[in-house]
């Protein structure tokens, strides 16, 4: 296995990273921004009110984006198997 295959099996995991993490991390930034202007514009100050509603929208978003995650691993474990089987 050469340097450049090393590279391009490193850059095609850390792009299926990105996307197989994104829409978690697009909703946690989503519902904490918004629970924290809540909280912002009303100033109630409670900590713990932020985790309960994110808690409760990743795991939503979980159970939708886990096919399209399973999806985006299979593809890239076929990749990399495929690889390995053509030396």
């Amino acid at each position: 296995m050469t340097g450049a295959e090393v590279v391009d099996i490193a850059r095609d995991s850390i792009y299926t990273l990105n996307v197989v993490s994104a829409p978690l991390m697009l909703v946690g930034l989503i519902v904490g921004v918004a629970i924290s202007l809540l909280q912002a514009l009303t100033q109630i100050q409670e900590m713990t009110l932020v985790f309960v509603p994110k808690i409760l929208a990743m795991f939503v978003a979980l159970l939708l984006a886990l096919p399209f995650m399973a999806d985006a691993l299979n593809g890239h474990m076929m990749r990399i198997a495929a690889r390995i089987v053509g030396g």
